[in-house]
């Protein structure tokens, strides 16, 4: 070591530090520094749950209310919404986060609240949250009814406006809740007018606003694994090979 700095090793100390941090080699970790910077300049963005590396070099994840993903780079100076995708295994790295942080483990469905339609020897399993009034359920039950050895368990989940109550209502009071369901979504028959307890249909919305269910069909596998939309059939095939 040099006569100067061995006689003066506060100084050395301090000359080393700039140069690691110039460097971009400084000792607080990314992680701590993206939460701050991001903290300090966007003051109104949700409060950090959690920030942590992606696969990407130098591109980490941003968690805020729960479920939310954005991206920084290493020191918080940009902030990217938007999906990473792996082109090399064609998956969409976002997405698969997103159904991981909102899965649901299927125990905690309220079961009693939904009505069963089984096909087959009824050994696979899924929970589905639908409007009836939603058109994109419409279409989504007309592929699951290619599905075979499954129980589809339903929730009716009335949030799309008044006539959706009255239409869950009328179809959870039927005396066939699942054959007033299905002709209802796949031939367009209105259920006939009925009455009895519905509160079912008030504790379903209830359960979807806590568990962050905000669009319809929403489905559950065995697994707790949670797809949004109406996907495809063979999406759906895969998760309930993967579930098991």
């Amino acid at each position: 070591m040099p006569t100067f700095f061995a006689s003066h090793p506060g100084r050395w100390t301090t000359l080393l530090c700039a140069a690691l941090v110039a460097a971009g080699c400084s000792s607080v970790p990314p992680e701590d520094t993206i939460r701050q910077t991001l903290t300090e300049r966007l003051p109104n963005l949700p409060k950090i749950d959690e920030v942590s590396k992606t696969p990407m070099d130098g591109l980490y994840e941003v968690r805020v209310n729960k479920t939310e993903i954005f991206y920084t780079d290493r020191a918080g100076n940009y902030l990217i919404q938007g999906e990473l995708i792996d082109t090399k295994q064609r998956t969409n790295l976002t997405e698969a986060r997103v159904e991981k942080l909102t899965a649901l483990p299927f125990d905690q469905l309220p079961l009693q609240d939904a009505f069963t339609i089984v096909r087959g020897n009824g050994e696979r399993k899924l929970a589905i949250f639908e409007d009836p009034n939603c058109g994109f359920c419409k279409r989504f039950e007309r592929e699951l009814e290619k599905l075979d050895n499954v129980t589809v368990h339903v929730f009716l989940y009335p949030i799309l406006g008044p006539d959706s109550m009255v239409k869950s209502e009328n179809i959870w009071c039927a005396p066939d809740k699942a054959r007033a369901f299905s002709a209802w979504m796949t031939q367009n028959v209105v259920p006939p007018q009925a009455s009895c307890d519905s509160a079912a249909l008030q504790r379903n919305v209830a359960f979807g606003q806590q568990n962050r269910i905000t669009g319809t069909p929403t489905t559950f596998f065995a697994d707790g694994t949670r797809v949004a939309g109406a996907v495809p059939l063979d999406r759906i095939e895969q998760a309930l090979a993967a579930a098991k």
